[in-house]
């Protein structure tokens, strides 16, 4: 399980197959088997897609939201196999040399990009915007979306973790400016709102007056980044500077039509795409150019994908996520509190990512944040003893 986990940021395909097998030796083994106390709303959210795949009439075109049911298994093998805090530790370990190397990687490749803007004498941020940097994975959404959930696990390792051996410590600041550097350079405007509002997060838990020089910091940072940098950052407040922008509002108001046309099942596991035409405003006469296999807003898509209950019991979900860790800090052993607290900071940067992405719907996404909730409840789990012991 740790291979599979850390491997996710090198190849989703070993993930997988590493996942595979130690579903497969964990059955085998007839050990006790651990499951995060979840299990009502990821039912309801499992069970409602699965009744909008059936009912869909689309059976085949759906499967593929079917077959990623399998990523869930992660919470059943992960609670069980991360009982013991050490491997709790290795895995974060891991992930962060990983996801530094892919940092290190996507550095390499923006710098790449830069040179070859320069020598074809071609606009740098109109070239770039639309083949971005990868790191190791497929793509530049999928990239930033996984080193930012792993940068918020080796900030609060740095803020909350008792750090014995300074090297450590000094390694890790490292390695989160890497981090941080290469999702600066993803110009993946999303993942820097999520990540200021979760690392955000953070910093007020750790250091509360240093929260109030973040927006001095992160004025300092637009002032003195590149211009491509400073135009992205307008990007986020002008519809007219930048066509996705503009796109994805006509994708929100397409999802709409679609959840007042299906509230209770939606269209159907991957059919957003296919009846997107059937349902845009009939006042829109051009599509800006942009992609539009989904609506880019996590909570319009699976509406209109899956109908509102689905959407409701996601968010259940991870309400109960939040709430469980919340309550968890109280009692949590000193060494764990870093992953209570990374667990906090992953969901609320899922919740704020997902006004303007589909996060979740990614495989390697959805693979990395199942495991950190996994060894969110393996910590609780731990702390239980310690807290009940004064009264036996």
């Amino acid at each position: 399980m740790l291979i599979s986990a850390a491997a996710v940021v090198l190849s989703i395909a070993i993930c997988q197959i590493f996942l595979g097998l130690a579903l497969i030796a964990l059955i085998a083994s007839e050990a006790r088997l651990d499951f995060p106390p979840v299990k009502a709303p990821l039912c309801a959210f499992l069970g409602l897609t699965a009744a909008s795949w059936l009912l869909s009439g689309h059976l085949a075109a759906g499967l593929p939201q079917i077959r990623k049911f399998f990523v869930f298994s992660i919470l059943l093998v992960a609670c069980t196999v991360f009982r013991d805090g050490r491997y709790a530790r290795w895995l974060a370990g891991a992930w962060f040399a990983a996801a530094a190397a892919s940092a290190i990687r996507s550095l390499g490749q923006f710098e790449q990009k830069v040179r070859a803007a320069r020598l074809l004498h071609e606009d740098f941020y109109q070239s770039y915007v639309g083949e971005r940097i990868t790191g190791f994975l497929s793509h530049w959404m999928t990239f930033s979306e996984v080193e930012m959930l792993i940068l918020l696990v080796l900030l609060s390792w740095l803020f909350f973790s008792p750090h014995p051996v300074r090297w450590r410590t000094l390694l890790g600041a490292l390695c989160a400016a890497v981090l941080a550097a290469s999702l600066l350079a993803s110009f993946t405007r999303s993942i820097w709102l999520a990540t200021a509002v979760s690392s955000g997060y953070l910093t007020w838990h750790w250091r509360k007056k240093l929260l109030a020089a973040g927006p001095l910091l992160i004025a300092i940072v637009v002032i003195a980044s590149p211009g491509a940098v400073k135009r992205r950052v307008q990007s986020m407040l002008s519809t007219r500077s930048d066509t996705s922008t503009s796109a994805r509002i006509i994708m929100w108001r397409t999802g709409w039509r679609m959840i007042e046309a299906h509230p209770l099942l939606g269209v159907g596991p991957e059919e957003v795409a296919p009846e997107f035409h059937n349902y845009v405003p009939a006042d829109v006469t051009n599509l800006p150019p942009a992609f539009y296999g989904h609506l880019h807003n996590l909570y319009i898509h699976y509406a209109a994908e899956r109908g509102v209950p689905a959407l409701l019991a996601l968010l259940w979900l991870l309400a109960r996520i939040l709430r469980d860790h919340i309550r968890a800090l109280r009692r949590a052993l000193d060494e764990d509190r870093f992953v209570l607290y990374a667990v906090i900071a992953g969901v609320l940067g899922i919740l704020v990512g997902a006004m303007f992405e589909v996060n979740l719907g990614d495989s390697e996404v959805l693979t990395v944040f199942l495991t950190l909730i996994s060894l969110g409840y393996a910590a609780i789990a731990r702390s239980k003893p310690a807290a009940q012991a004064p009264s036996d």
